[in-house]
């Protein structure tokens, strides 16, 4: 095989490495710090940094060593560097978001330092291989720019390649750690055609490492299911007989499960109050952001004559919430694997309660935090009805949730705030005006009902500039307020639900 063919295949091979990798990278980060826009940010942000350096570097390199050899090692290498990402992540990350979850801060600081230290060294030597290619295949400069047309054409369709498999074919099939590995292989091989047969059997040493099963991504005490999802990292824990959802980076308990209440004690039994403020008893109810079904399952209780749909976007949450939450409890539940405004924009129905409850807490998804899209939500509730929305917020900082609320107040005649929790805010959006918060249709809510009365805010005026599907800040106002609050030293432990006056 001639140089010129070896060149073009390592370049091909070395932008499917590429790409499967900063692929694999995202959800290997994702249980940690989550898959916000700041994450990907800084995976895409410090990727394009040690790219860039690379080329600069390996332009220099080529220059002073052209040698074919040297651009088969440095590739190699990169291979083997990928090879060991997914055996030491666990161990490293485990260890620095326990850290900088002290901080307050990890999804931004540690997303940062995760990717500079375990991605941006094999990216940085693969950044090296285009201008090095290019100074090994220019034989004429009369047709220099012919040859760099080429070798990058190849280059970015290698990257193609290393964007879409990964993203419909392996990772759905094979799982994160094996589409990484399976990038390393594609990368030792490239490699090796510079260097000789001898090299090859590195590539079956890598091969050998796809036989190793995937070790839990994220473990942890009272472990009873793990998986990876197309859409994020599900886990379920059970200590002293409390059943707690996690996904993504952990930090956020999605639901809660205990076998003798529905109760929980923490934002979703304020969800189970605020029907209290129709004045009727609710027929039907939507739930977009089911996750384990806690609030489902709790109508099933106070309110069993409801007909409640839970909208939930993975099909793997939607089992483990029948499996280990209790979902079936309630009769009347029935399941949607879809995700939110698609499915309102689909459906017929309509309701006396829409809960919103969409979000990777703190981030709220912002095609759900605009105006259209609460359009969208009042043409879809009867007469009468309300939405509620769980936000997020920090003590100290209120921009999200005015932000929120004031778009809203654009839809609905009347939006009040109940700050239920230190940092869960639920907003409220009434077609009418509510002229009482009713009694509990239980004791055990008559608690938090009356929270509700004193605590409930004067109603909300609309915003003079709504957020809209054009233009919704959402990550720059929600980062702003995390960091901030970082550095002034808060902490974002779990706060359970106030006591109630005079209890």
């Amino acid at each position: 095989m001639t140089l010129q063919r070896r060149l073009s295949l390592l370049v091909f091979g070395a932008g499917t490495g590429t790409l499967a990798m900063e692929i694999s990278a995202s959800r290997l980060l994702a249980p940690y710090y989550g898959s916000s826009t700041i994450v990907w940010a800084n995976l895409i942000g410090l990727v394009l940094l040690a790219l860039s350096l690379g080329y600069w570097f390996g332009g220099k390199v080529a220059d002073r060593r052209p040698s074919p050899r040297l651009l088969g090692q440095l590739v190699v290498a990169s291979g083997l560097i990928v090879a060991t990402i997914p055996f030491v992540t666990a161990p490293i990350l485990d260890v620095a978001s326990e850290g900088l979850d002290e901080l307050s801060a990890g999804a931004v600081i540690g997303s940062f330092f995760a990717t500079l230290l375990l991605f941006a060294p094999p990216v940085f030597l693969l950044g090296m291989v285009s201008p090095f290619a290019i100074r090994l295949a220019v034989d004429d400069v009369a047709t220099a720019g012919q040859t760099a047309g080429r070798l990058y054409a190849l280059s970015t369709a290698g990257s193609l390649l290393g964007t879409f498999l990964p993203a419909l074919v392996t990772i759905p099939l094979i799982g994160t750690q094996r589409t990484m590995l399976a990038s390393a292989v594609v990368l030792v091989a490239s490699g090796s055609l510079l260097l000789g047969r001898r090299w090859l059997v590195l590539v079956a040493a890598v091969v050998v490492l796809l036989a190793i099963p995937p070790g839990a991504i994220r473990g942890g005490e009272g472990l009873v299911f793990e998986d990876e999802s197309r859409y994020q990292f599900v886990r379920v824990t059970e200590n002293d007989g409390v059943r707690r959802l996690y996904l993504n980076e952990g930090v956020a308990v999605h639901s809660v499960w205990r076998a003798d209440t529905v109760l929980t004690g923490g934002v979703w039994d304020t969800f189970l109050t605020v029907p209290l403020l129709l004045g009727r008893e609710p027929s039907r109810a939507a739930i977009l952001g089911n996750a384990g079904g806690t609030v489902a399952r709790a109508f099933g209780t106070f309110y069993p004559s409801t007909d409640v749909d839970g909208v939930e976007i993975d099909p793997v949450v939607t089992d483990v919430a029948f499996r280990w939450f209790g979902l079936g409890d309630n009769r009347r539940v029935h399941a949607h694997d879809e995700d939110a405004r698609p499915f309102l924009r689909r459906t017929d129905d309509r309701y006396d309660l829409i809960y919103v409850d969409a979000y990777h807490q703190p981030y709220v998804p912002f095609y759900l935090a605009t105006e259209e899209f609460f359009q969208l939500v009042r043409s879809r509730l009867r007469p009468g009805g309300l939405v509620a929305l769980n936000v997020a917020t920090v003590p100290g900082d209120r921009r999200l949730v005015e932000e929120l609320s004031g778009t809203l107040a654009t839809v609905f005649p009347e939006v009040r705030i109940w700050p239920a929790l230190e940092f869960n805010n639920i907003v409220i959006g009434l077609t009418a005006p509510a002229d009482a918060v009713r009694r509990a249709p239980d004791a055990r809510l008559e608690e938090l009902a009356a929270l509700m009365r004193s605590q409930l805010s004067e109603p909300v005026p609309p915003s003079s500039k709504p957020w809209t599907d054009d233009h919704a800040p959402v990550e720059w106002v929600t980062d702003q307020m995390i960091i901030r609050y970082a550095v002034e030293g808060g902490d974002f432990d779990e706060a359970p639900l106030p006591t109630a006056p005079g209890s």
